[in-house]
């Protein structure tokens, strides 16, 4: 296997010095998980760093304890953050995990004696006002899509940055969210988590080409409210295709809302050629990613993560967006956009037949999308951030000096 990567970076090992304290902490969905996770199992191999996890539900721990023992981590805590009270609050209020500023605020006291706090979104930045000035706070993003959520103004207020590769560092250079030495293109780390799943699950007893309808759970931007049943009706009334209904996670956090969601679906999730899930771990594990024959959606980055391997797209314009010329939308230009859902089984069976006239800019917009490199995401993503955190560490200033993204993300 070769020397480990970290023999490379100038490790707090080496001077004798006590490892730093490094928090991965999640406080959002668990599909956030799987965006910073390979990094921590990277960094616990690695004898200059102390890595916790901690999160709010003990959902999260169990999963990222399952994910870091199938990957042979090195020594790594999990710990919950909250107590009763977070649970209790959490069932009042129907959703599936904590509020957010309910979290931060049982987190801050845990969180004030570490180096680093590595997080996948943007809310625990209060965390700084909160007292925790002292920690760098590490940005690992979670999606690479194209709408501006994805190129918050906060992001600009972190320590440093992992991107998953050009796009995101042209626009956010651009947008003064980012700055030399304080960022690095690592790849998406996602990919070292859910690109092999050994042999595919089969869900449907007939052998036919799969449709993946992703809708977003942006009520401004999803198609789920004005077109999703009639979608999930269509294909119902047709057997060409078998359909995989699995939306974003955040569409039926509620409890309740996606309770009643699953009552209102039951005759269509009978059906032999329909599966419906609103929120199990199968929906954020890219599992029907990999299964689809095409990718059915609007404005989620999931898309990204199904044209890794070039595939037939049809998109659903469901809030008459001005789509042509805004960035926001360049997803779209990788398959046939629909004004409205009538015709919706037929139009799936053209954008398969007509594939080959989106490939090229598929293949283009992945490889801006997606840095690839010869070695997993999570290990570049660790040894940028061991390079920083080091350098860091031994500079009386808080920038470093003569890192560059690409030196920090290769080695």
């Amino acid at each position: 296997m070769g020397r480990p990567w970290f023999v490379h970076s100038e490790a707090a090992s080496l001077t004798q010095r006590p490892p730093q304290r490094l928090c991965f902490f999640f406080n959002a969905q668990m599909h956030q998980l799987f965006h910073a996770l390979p990094v921590a199992i990277e960094l616990s191999r690695d004898p200059g760093f102390a890595v916790d996890v901690m999160a709010a539900t003990n959902d999260h721990l169990a999963l990222a304890r399952d994910i870091a023992a199938a990957r042979s981590a090195g020594p790594i805590r999990f710990l919950r953050c909250g107590g009763g009270w977070i649970d209790a609050l959490t069932r009042v209020i129907g959703a599936s995990i904590p509020p957010k500023l309910a979290v931060l605020l049982a987190a801050r006291r845990q969180l004030a004696g570490y180096d680093a706090i590595v997080v996948p979104e943007r809310t625990s930045l209060l965390l700084k006002r909160l007292g925790l000035a002292r920690a760098r706070f590490i940005h690992t993003c979670h999606g690479a899509g194209d709408r501006a959520v994805g190129y918050d103004r906060r992001i600009a207020r972190f320590d440093f940055v992992l991107l998953a590769g050009e796009k995101q560092r042209r626009r956010m250079l651009a947008e003064g969210l980012i700055r030399e030495g304080h960022y690095a293109i690592a790849g998406y780390s996602k990919f070292d988590l859910t690109q092999h799943h050994g042999k595919p699950q089969r869900l449907f007893p007939e052998n036919r080409p799969i449709i993946l309808y992703n809708p977003h759970f942006s009520a401004k931007l999803s198609s789920w409210p004005a077109m999703g049943e009639k979608i999930i009706r269509q294909f119902a009334r047709d057997d060409r295709f078998n359909l995989i209904v699995a939306p974003h996670i955040r569409l039926f956090g509620n409890r309740a809302r996606r309770e009643a969601m699953e009552r209102r679906l039951a005759d269509l999730a009978r059906l032999p050629h329909i599966h419906i899930d609103l929120g199990s771990p199968a929906s954020i594990d890219m599992r029907y990613v990999h299964m689809a024959s095409l990718y059915l959606g609007d404005v989620s980055s999931q898309v990204y993560e199904y044209l890794a391997r070039p595939r037939p797209c049809l998109f659903v314009n469901a809030h008459r967006a001005n789509w042509q010329e805004d960035r926001s939308y360049g997803h779209w230009h990788y398959g046939p956009v629909l004004e409205s859902a009538q015709g919706i089984v037929d139009a799936a069976a053209s954008a398969i037949a007509t594939h080959a006239a989106y490939e090229a800019a598929q293949r283009q917009g992945v490889a801006h999308t997606f840095d690839q490199g010869s070695e997993r995401a999570g290990v570049r993503a660790a040894r940028a951030l061991a390079a920083y955190l080091s350098a860091d560490r031994q500079s009386d200033t808080a920038a470093p000096k003569n890192l560059s993204h690409l030196e920090l993300a290769r080695g």
